[in-house]
């Protein structure tokens, strides 16, 4: 089967956060599968490598303001489409924002020129032809209603919602400059309270809808999830469904990660002491019989993180220790700077993003907190399971479906991995961080939950494999 994947961003060329990570081991775990998959992604500077010597397979006179090619390549086990129209992405910075931190002023141009390029593939004109087309978030989301206006008979389109809070609304008046037509503009296309919507037009006008867990795929449907899209979600239940994330598990492999100072795996833990020595040094963490719990994140007010602010004094008081990595909401990055000077020796921050130091966190932190108000599937919690890191987490998403709450009749049954708290505000978060400094301390239970976190599967096997059965299932 051919399979064409339509999105911003794939690791490990580009990546602002999860949806890269599924978007560069989907595919090969479909390949080893026997299909026949290409990734299609615009040609930013970081591809500059992947440009230099591919092969052009077609080409656009005018593309939303300037010529553009469309270039076959292969990098990294990943067979690339790559859409190299420098008057829309030969940009330094951030794929999405300016250097003012703003979205770019174009990105509707931006990424209505990847879902039409996508079209034209997906049409066969550029000498291969997907039987089934699998569009990303927002950024692809105007490829179905391409395919639709093009009149002629199309491969089916599955529209995945990574995260259903970024859905790419622009002013009505940018139809024209979009290249869609009038009749469009309708609540069964592309209009959305009276703008232009590129997610509502994917979820509209796909033959299936996939999001990144069971939970998730539910809780889109409750109006406090759905941003505003429940509506439309409830009324094509029977075409949505959810398919859990997974990581890869030779990137992500405690026994071979280069980022870690010793390998480790989950019949000999011995070697994650090394890691958490490194991470004592790099956080100035004072040495401690205490757990160390670390935070790899955007700093947003969905990830939960202002509630940790307030959990940290009990936890420090009760001999626990943090590691936060991560940037975003200013106010956010400050409070965490102004926390690791109150407690200086207890909390430690670095703002920015790092993936090595990422690694290294896993490898050595004991937990790791993962508060979101809604978190669509969550890979960090993943990483965690499959370091030894616990994941002390939300009861929400992919966090609800990933890690099994150390309850009473779980640790009886012995089929415990973190911790889970609900409802989500920083009473039950603090009461979740003392629950785990209380594992902690019988060193016994704590290292069988490890063992049993690290055995815990995190591949892509059984969610390719649902991948398939839908595509399989539209060519039927």
């Amino acid at each position: 089967m051919n399979i064409l994947f339509v999105a911003s961003e794939c690791a490990p060329f580009v990546k602002t956060g999860g949806l890269a990570d599924v978007i560069g081991a989907v595919p090969k775990a479909l390949m080893q599968a026997g299909c026949d998959v290409r990734v299609m992604l615009p040609a930013y500077p970081a591809l500059a490598g992947q440009v230099q010597g591919a092969a052009q397979v077609m080409q656009f006179d005018d593309l939303f303001g300037g010529p553009a090619r469309l270039l076959a390549a292969h990098a990294e086990g990943l067979d690339l489409l790559l859409l190299d129209a420098p008057h829309l992405y030969d940009r330094q910075g951030s794929i999405y924002l300016g250097s003012n931190g703003h979205d770019w002023p174009d990105n509707d141009l931006r990424f209505a020129a990847l879902s039409f390029a996508g079209a034209e593939v997906a049409l066969g004109r550029a000498g291969w032809q997907p039987d089934v087309v699998n569009a990303h978030d927002w950024q692809a989301g105007l490829l179905p209603a391409y395919l639709r206006q093009s009149g002629q008979s199309t491969p089916p389109v599955v529209a995945t919602i990574h995260n259903i809070a970024f859905q790419g609304t622009f002013d009505a008046t940018r139809l024209g400059a979009l290249r869609l037509n009038a009749d469009m503009f309708t609540p069964d296309g592309v209009e959305y309270y009276g703008k232009i919507s590129f997610l509502k037009a994917a979820l509209a006008l796909s033959q299936s809808i996939t999001t990144v867990s069971p939970t998730y795929a539910a809780e889109l449907m409750l109006p406090e999830f759905g941003m505003g899209l429940e509506g439309l979600l409830q009324a094509r239940r029977g075409d949505l469904h959810g398919i859990l994330n997974g990581i890869d598990t030779d990137v992500w492999n405690p026994e071979t990660d280069p980022a870690l100072p010793a390998p480790y795996s989950a019949a000999d833990h011995s070697g994650k002491r090394a890691s958490r020595a490194e991470i004592q040094s790099r956080f100035g963490l004072h040495y401690s019989e205490g757990p160390i719990f670390c935070v790899i994140s955007r700093l947003t007010s969905q990830k939960g993180l202002d509630l940790l602010l307030d959990c940290l004094p009990a936890m420090v008081e009760n001999g626990g220790k943090l590691a936060l990595l991560g940037s975003g909401e200013d106010w956010l990055e400050e409070a965490f700077i102004d926390a690791s000077r109150r407690f200086a020796g207890s909390v430690g921050t670095i703002i920015g993003y790092d993936e090595p130091l990422s690694h290294l966190m896993q490898g050595g932190a004991d937990a790791i907190l993962i508060p979101s108000r809604f978190e669509p599937c969550g890979l960090t919690q993943l990483y965690g399971l499959r370091y030894g890191t616990l994941p002390v987490v939300a009861r929400t998403g992919g966090l609800a479906d990933t890690v099994i709450d150390a309850n009473e009749a779980a640790l009886a049954a012995g089929c415990a991995t973190g911790v889970q708290f609900n409802p989500i505000n920083a009473t039950m978060l603090g009461r979740a961080i003392d629950r785990t400094i209380a594992l902690y301390r019988q060193p016994q239970l704590w290292s069988a939950m490890m063992t049993r976190a690290m055995s815990h599967p995190v591949g892509w096997d059984s969610s390719a494999a649902a991948y398939l059965d839908i595509y399989r299932k539209l060519r039927a």
